[in-house]
């Protein structure tokens, strides 16, 4: 499948019907998403591989995985109303996958092949990352996660000692007008898709 094609495909997910600000609860947007997946396709990390999506949303990470012929793939988000979403796009893409609703700290993992993240920023919570990076580091051998720009120094020296980071890719993540305090249709903020690789 194509990049375009990948795209394309998730630009008809639903997305979140009642989005929560305190949870940074944000569509990535399909062409970062299809950006991110095909970048781990090519590298070998999607291809009948085992997936998981940590702070899945509506699936928009799980669903492209399966579309790019992941052999199982789990996601897994605290919002039942999001999980139920995903179930509902991974039936309207025609791929399996399985979600669970749960806290990312007490999500209970087997071993995946591939992580894929965007985990909140933390414009909410300071720290709300790092959860999901100590979740996937736990849980898979290689993990892509979307995060602001200029985090690649502190997430390497969080991770040191458990993991390295092999690529920071940098690029552009739209976003639309979502809560009440956002004042603009849309901004467009710098992020790093980061690769790490557990040691």
């Amino acid at each position: 499948m194509k990049l375009r094609k990948l795209e394309m495909l998730l630009e008809g997910f639903e997305a979140f019907e009642n989005p929560d600000p305190a949870l940074e609860q944000y569509m990535t947007p399909p062409v970062v998403a299809a950006r991110l997946l095909y970048h781990a396709y090519m590298k070998g990390d999607i291809e009948g591989r085992s997936v998981l999506d940590l702070g899945c949303g509506t699936g928009i990470f799980a669903c492209g995985a399966a579309l790019l012929g992941a052999e199982q793939v789990t996601g897994a988000d605290i919002d039942p109303a999001a999980v139920a979403a995903a179930y509902r796009n991974a039936e309207r893409a025609g791929v399996t996958a399985d979600f669970v609703v749960s806290d990312i700290p007490d999500f209970n993992c087997r071993s995946f092949d591939t992580a894929v993240m965007n985990p909140p920023f933390g414009a909410q919570k300071k720290y709300a990352d790092r959860p999901f990076i100590d979740k996937a580091l736990k849980c898979a051998g290689v993990t892509y996660g979307i995060f602001n720009e200029g985090s690649t120094p502190f997430i390497r020296s969080y991770i040191s000692g458990r993991g390295v980071i092999d690529e920071t890719v940098r690029c552009d993540f739209p976003i639309k007008r979502t809560f009440a305090h956002h004042r603009k249709d849309s901004l467009e903020i710098r992020v790093e898709i980061i690769r790490i690789t557990k040691i």
